[in-house]
């Protein structure tokens, strides 16, 4: 496998590590959206029972919270080391700032991918701007069907886990992503996903080495043996009713250090119970709204695991 690259470039005045062979390592450079035109829109499952049951729930649009919650998110960022990166905000793209579908990074650059719900088709960009005026180079465009980083799970070096739902994903896009890795000597499982949970990162996260976040209600039998018994991962379960939420959908930041949301109460106690330090903050402007914190973030460096 290619060792891991780094880059003199900067933007914003920061040089910008890249590459990323491991979810688990210490995460020190991270990808954020500028949320100036976030606003909510039919997005996904999630947004949709959001934005159904609005009246009888109460739940109401703050853009002055939301943005509150967003530079709080940045603050946590700063506090634990990591330097935060941002792609431009869009006033036609506003669900940009979730970063984490328009690309990921891998050991060889990063990968432009192809989102297939309307609000965010266009969101390659201002993912690809920002790798180019970084100076990070794209390794791959995703060109068959639909493929969005969230389903982009690296269960140790060298190994991935490729979900796809239709509704987002599709298994042709999930396909030829996988044939990329593949090339390069890796191991890959494509794995469908039931729709409501959008991507796989809403049922998978890599916490450390050898050790995940799971829904397994959530995984066909064979994935779930895939992740434990074949590759040796020992997995602490999410509730169906947590998952749904966005309570799985969090950020390894190394080194048993979490960053979660507040709403996240079940989860973040289990953690904690495991020796976790949780950094959780209150995000519920962006998880009502489709995303959670993984959801905003993209990977551009970790140490090597």
């Amino acid at each position: 496998m290619n060792k891991l690259q780094a880059t003199s470039a900067s933007i914003q005045d920061k040089p910008v590590r890249w590459g990323v062979n491991a979810q688990t390592g210490v995460l020190t450079d991270v990808l954020l959206g500028k949320p100036d035109h976030f606003r909510w829109v039919a997005l996904n499952s999630i947004s949709a029972v959001t934005l159904a049951n609005m009246e009888e729930m109460g739940h109401r649009f703050d853009k002055q919270k939301a943005m509150k919650q967003h530079r709080q998110m940045v603050e946590i960022y700063a506090r634990n080391g990591v330097n935060v990166h941002f792609a431009e905000a869009d006033a036609g793209l506003p669900s940009s700032v979730f970063t984490r579908d328009s690309s990921f990074m891998t050991p060889w650059g990063a990968v432009i991918t192809s989102i297939q719900t309307p609000p965010r088709r266009r969101d390659y960009a201002v993912a690809s701007e920002f790798y180019h005026k970084a100076g990070i180079p794209i390794w791959k465009w995703v060109t068959a069907g639909h493929f969005e980083g969230g389903d982009f799970c690296i269960l140790k070096p060298g190994v991935a886990l490729l979900g796809w739902s239709g509704d987002r994903s599709t298994k042709e896009g999930a396909e030829q992503v996988a044939g990329w890795l593949r090339e390069q000597d890796w191991e890959v499982l494509v794995a469908p996903i039931p729709p409501q949970f959008v991507h796989v990162d809403a049922v998978v996260v890599m916490l450390e080495r050898g050790l995940a976040l799971v829904c397994e209600d959530a995984l066909q039998p064979y994935t779930l043996d895939y992740i434990k018994e074949t590759h040796g991962i020992e997995t602490i379960p999410v509730a169906y009713s947590d998952c749904v939420k966005l309570g799985g959908n969090l950020v390894s930041l190394g080194n048993k250090r979490v960053l979660s949301m507040s709403h996240n109460v079940n989860v973040n106690k289990q953690l904690e119970d495991r020796g976790f330090h949780v950094d959780a903050v209150e995000y519920d402007m962006f998880a009502l709204g489709g995303g959670g914190v993984h959801c905003s973030c993209h990977e551009l460096y970790r140490e090597p695991d």
